[in-house]
């Protein structure tokens, strides 16, 4: 292939080099019919074995099929490798089924390959590319506001002041059994230690655009409170009832209106599969955009934050991990899910440091997580969350929400 170009490239300087008195136009410089019929015919045969093609496109042709190879070796050994992960895992979980023992042989031990050959070459003709669909917008809290006051004719109860909501969130964590330093360190790792009860990922630290549904102390996402509506609704509804029987005149009028819109929200929740995927089609309409609204409201959102942490500390002890999870380990198992979290979690220290972050990813999602990456073993990953949590403490909402514990 590379001879073939470079034997068309050695025509063009020729060709033009002949063209050139053709093009003065004078009567006196025209080539004999002879020489300008077979510079012609030589020019039309060059452009016909090119394909009429530029300079610029053959030099983009060469370029794209030296990256095709390339990337198309990276790819094949991407792709053994990622089977290896998968293959890994699954004999972890059957092992797991089976009471057996996990050891360093259950995990791929090689860091993943990283692509560092060059990157695709841009074509320099336009190409015809395919439309995309229309990025549905993402909601925001005024969105989730607006969709449970025409669904449920109901409005959140916001907080009287920031601190308000920080206590009411700190005496129901700790009564539920989160410590203080789990709720703190946790809400220090996900907002940086300075975000409101309201706030939402890209709509913090002046972003001015959400990146995703994620709200709150502990970012819960459309489908995060949809699911502990379905799975922790009797609870919410029981607290709920408490305090309406503890409540008198027009406050506990509103109560009562709130604990019917909350039995409203968990029956819907309850009424699909208990699935991740079949709350994730609810939370992606105006009803999953309602249930979140109650991440706003100063008596179910704090109830909200507090189990989207406490069922991973759950789930640990119903697997037989007995011991308090560090805030960094529960951060694990918030940000990756319980199961993929408590596979680093009861792993000892010494594999902690052997075993790469890899082995808990997809390819895609590791791929796209500089932070995997550049941490790229257990205890590399724990060890930054940690000190990211150390760092963030000191800022002013983290005080804030110490002190309200």
């Amino acid at each position: 292939m590379h001879h073939s170009i470079r034997t068309h490239l050695a025509l063009v300087p020729l060709a033009l080099v002949l063209l050139v008195p053709a093009a003065r136009g004078g009567e006196s410089d025209a080539l004999p019919p002879a020489i300008s019929n077979a510079n012609a015919q030589l020019l039309s045969q060059f452009f016909a074995q090119s394909g009429g093609a530029s300079p610029a496109v053959l030099e983009y042709r060469r370029k794209l099929a030296e990256y095709q190879q390339i990337r198309g070796a990276f790819d094949a050994e991407a792709s053994a490798y990622w089977s290896q992960i998968s293959e890994k895992r699954r004999g972890r979980n059957a092992k797991r089924r089976s009471g057996q023992q996990i050891t360093l042989d259950d995990y791929v031990l090689e860091q993943a390959p990283l692509y560092n050959g060059p990157k695709r070459p841009v074509n320099p003709e336009p190409e015809e590319t395919p439309e995309r669909p229309t990025r549905k917008p993402l909601p925001v809290a005024s969105d989730l506001v607006r969709a449970a006051q025409d669904l449920y004719q109901f409005t959140p109860q916001r907080p009287s002041s920031e601190v308000e909501f920080k206590r009411v969130y700190a005496r129901y964590a700790l009564a539920s059994g989160l410590t203080r330093e789990q709720a703190v360190r946790v809400y220090s790792f996900e907002t940086g230690g300075t975000g409101n009860y309201d706030v939402q990922a890209g709509i913090e630290h002046g972003g001015k655009r959400a990146i995703s549904t994620a709200m709150g102390y502990n970012q819960l996402l459309t489908t995060n409170s949809v699911e502990l509506l379905a799975e922790q609704g009797h609870e919410f509804i029981r607290a709920l009832s408490d305090k309406v029987a503890r409540t008198s005149g027009p406050a506990r009028q509103s109560l009562e209106h709130k604990l019917n819109v909350l039995k409203k929200m968990v029956a819907h929740a309850k009424s699909v599969p208990d699935t991740w995927s079949e709350h994730e089609k609810i939370g992606d309409t105006a009803q999953g955009w309602a249930m979140h609204a109650m991440v706003l409201d100063i008596d179910i959102g704090p109830m909200l934050q507090t189990h989207k942490l406490l069922t991973s500390v759950l789930f640990a002890r119903a697997k037989g991990y007995t011991r308090p999870l560090t805030a960094a380990e529960l951060e694990m198992m918030n940000l990756t899910g319980d199961g993929t979290g408590l596979d680093m979690v009861t792993m000892p220290q010494a594999m902690r440091e052997q075993v790469p972050t890899s082995n808990f990813f997809q390819r895609g999602g590791y791929e796209r997580n500089p932070v995997a990456i550049r941490h790229n073993t257990v205890a590399k990953l724990l060890a930054v969350t940690d000190a990211r949590m150390d760092s963030n403490s000191n800022n002013a909402g983290a005080r804030e929400l110490a002190a309200s514990f």
